[in-house]
């Protein structure tokens, strides 16, 4: 019996249960259905978010719907403060991930009415046609939700405990990779921040145990900030992770999707031996937000790829 193990990304989400059952019919729902129970295929969901946001998100239509992560959903998530970085090196980090994301300073965005985005936009940000307070939003949640994870802060929402994200987080997706009931083959599922996390621990962390196949969506793998905070372990040339990842790496992106589509392929970033081993694939998601995790999995060739890993 096969075992999809999937990892969330960015910004607050439903409770794990509620989560893991809508990606789980979002597939089954697919144009190219994939009904994992009816497979006979087991899956888990590696939750974080909790680390980062007071309180899961109690309205559950904007992920159970084709609308997911619309200006409504996105509004709805709660406020993010941005990172205030405590070393040179966590402002330049920071600097150069807000440049990618858009060319607007703070003050200009500070403002109700934001400049007008140039006809050619510089910022993946300024591509999408939402209202720049919801924008703003997701940006400060991007922002923190990666620094975090990638500079391993101690800290806690309001009334919780501080840990360390990076470490505590690294224990959750080993546990859940390695959990007994983890049968093969076995294929990580991951979005967004979720997988810089699974490429982390798939790569970094000696304790992970192995696995089938991996798939990344909308991923920010790509830019060289966050490549740089996978060193050790990340290269170039020898980057993809063979030594944890059998089957391959199949990665799903949309060049209008503002966490990826500064830089989406992955290929030529994680090549095994300096040869591109992964496989690139470019998709349209509809609507006015591109990043949407369950637009992903909607797709056929999404489906397509994760059939064919589990078959395997």
């Amino acid at each position: 019996m096969a075992h999809v193990t999937f990892i969330h990304g960015i910004s607050n989400k439903p409770p794990a249960d509620d989560l893991l059952r809508i990606w789980r019919e979002t597939l089954a729902s697919a144009a190219e259905a994939l009904p994992l129970g009816d497979l006979g295929v087991t899956s888990s969901m590696v939750y974080w978010a909790d680390l980062l946001y007071e309180k899961a998100e109690e309205d559950l239509s904007a992920y159970e719907g084709v609308l997911e992560n619309t200006a409504e959903a996105i509004d709805g998530a709660g406020d993010a403060a941005p990172p205030v970085p405590r070393t040179p090196e966590e402002t330049t980090f920071l600097e150069g991930l807000r440049a990618k994301m858009t060319t607007f300073s703070e003050a200009e965005l500070a403002t109700t009415e934001p400049p007008p985005v140039a006809a050619a936009p510089q910022g993946t940000l300024e591509r999408v046609p939402l209202p720049w307070f919801i924008k703003k939003r997701f940006l400060n949640a991007y922002l923190r939700d990666v620094h975090h994870y990638l500079f391993d802060v101690e800290f806690a929402p309001a009334g919780g405990t501080p840990v360390r994200i990076q470490q505590t987080i690294r224990k959750r997706f080993v546990d859940a990779v390695g959990g007994g009931d983890v049968s093969r083959p076995h294929v990580v599922v991951s979005h967004s921040m979720g997988t810089v996390i699974a490429y982390d621990c798939l790569k970094r962390v000696a304790d992970c145990v192995p696995v089938d196949g991996l798939l990344t969506i909308g991923s920010p793998l790509g830019i060289d900030e966050v490549q740089d905070k996978l060193q050790p372990g990340w290269s170039r040339n020898d980057g993809f992770p063979h030594e944890k990842v059998a089957l391959g790496w199949v990665n799903l992106f949309d060049r209008l999707d503002p966490v990826c589509g500064f830089d989406p392929k992955l290929a030529n970033d994680f090549r095994r031996g300096g040869t591109a081993s992964i496989e690139d694939i470019a998709v349209q998601n509809d609507g006015s937000w591109r990043h949407s995790a369950t637009k992903y999995l909607r797709q056929p060739s999404f489906c397509s790829a994760l059939r064919r890993m589990l078959d395997a």
